[in-house]
């Protein structure tokens, strides 16, 4: 955007200064003026007779300044003195207004420095905490978050990027196979053809849902968890079963403020990773809703194996699959499961807790703003 150049913040401090100056050395002169040479008689002024009287010999007269003696003397030291007052107000208001805006010159520096990609460095400055060390602080937290947002967002690229490289290797393989090998079974590399393009499928629709639940780009409307649990659950029933695992769902109704569209697919997910991730046979996972000061709250708690307290923090990272929750089958996912969950908990200003079970197992507790009541 091209701008017409104008004054630099400097410059305009210091003619500021000097400015404010001269008005209060005018506004002294002035007093002096008004208040002292207004008393003082304008005409020859005698202080007594020219002759002593008596015999005594004539005096001379002294010299009494009068009105306009003083006006002659009184105004070119007057216009001196402003003189000297602008002279000192520029130099002097150049060297203040330089040395309070020295932090904002570092504060340009480090904006100019990150506009270029920069975000490693920081301002860190010293001094007594006034408006711009706040700003600097700020700045330099701004520039911790975006760092770590790049940095996170890079590695979530590389990472899907060889999630996704993998299904479509693997369908190279099977076509190049199909090709080359015409007395291979048909029918059984459609079948694993179709099993890694379904996979595929379901990664690019996660990666979709992630990245829309962390645009916040939706709206928001009144949602019921409990009716999101019974419906994952009526979903999921039968790969629970499949699986020997009891599924339950208990509580109260839950009425979030959220989204549906974005809701569901987070309910589904907890439901599914407990139903995954658990004892390989009479296992149980049990859903529970409630209302709780104004928030409503979605615990899913499955049995399963003791995790490590070190793997908790590392599984609402994308892709980052635990070894001790790792599956090798057709539902071992595509490590998207906790870190969509996180992503809408909070796109909608919730929390997400997750707690080890002492006899195995996982704990994870959705707090939501809850839908407020009027009336």
């Amino acid at each position: 955007m091209t701008r017409r150049p104008g004054l630099s913040t400097r410059l305009k401090l210091t003619l500021s200064y000097a400015g404010f100056l001269m008005l209060a050395g005018a506004l002294l002169l002035a007093v002096v003026w008004v208040f002292l040479l207004r008393y003082v008689p304008d005409g020859t002024i005698v202080t007594r007779p020219w002759g002593g009287g008596g015999g005594h010999p004539l005096e001379p007269q002294p010299f009494v300044p009068n009105r306009s003696d003083l006006q002659r003397a009184f105004v070119p030291r007057a216009a001196q003195a402003l003189g000297f007052l602008l002279v000192f107000g520029l130099v002097g208001g150049w060297i203040l207004a330089g040395r309070m805006l020295a932090p904002l010159t570092q504060i340009t520096d480090a904006a100019r420095r990150a506009a270029t990609g920069s975000l490693s460095h920081r301002i860190a400055m010293k001094g007594p905490n006034d408006e711009f060390r706040e700003l600097a602080d700020v700045f330099d937290t701004m520039l911790g978050q975006l760092e770590s947002h790049i940095t996170e967002q890079q590695r979530f690229a590389a990472n899907a990027s060889h999630e996704l490289r993998t299904p479509l290797a693997i369908s190279q393989t099977i076509l190049d196979v199909a090709r080359t090998d015409p007395a291979r079974d048909r029918a059984e590399l459609i079948e694993r053809l179709h099993t890694v393009n379904s996979r595929a499928i379901h990664l690019t629709e996660a990666l979709l849902l992630l990245s829309r639940s962390d645009r916040h780009a939706f709206t928001r409307e009144p949602v019921d968890l409990s009716l999101l649990a019974e419906q994952a659950a009526e979903t999921l029933l039968p790969f629970a079963e499949q699986r020997e695992i009891t599924l339950t769902v208990t509580g109260h109704p839950a009425q979030a403020l959220g989204s549906a569209e974005l809701l569901l697919p987070m309910v589904t997910n907890l439901v599914q990773n407990a139903i995954v991730h658990n004892l390989p046979t009479g296992g149980t996972v049990t859903v529970h809703t409630a209302s709780l000061h104004h928030t409503s709250v979605l615990q899913v708690e499955n049995t399963g194996h003791p995790l490590p307290p070190e793997l908790i923090p590392t599984l609402t990272e994308p892709f980052q699959r635990g070894t001790q929750r790792t599956r090798t089958d057709q539902h071992a996912g595509v490590g998207l499961g906790l870190a969509i969950v996180n992503s809408v908990v909070r796109a909608h200003h919730g929390t997400l807790d997750l707690t080890p079970r002492p006899t195995g197992g996982l704990i994870v507790t959705v707090h939501l703003p809850a839908q407020p009541l009027y009336g």
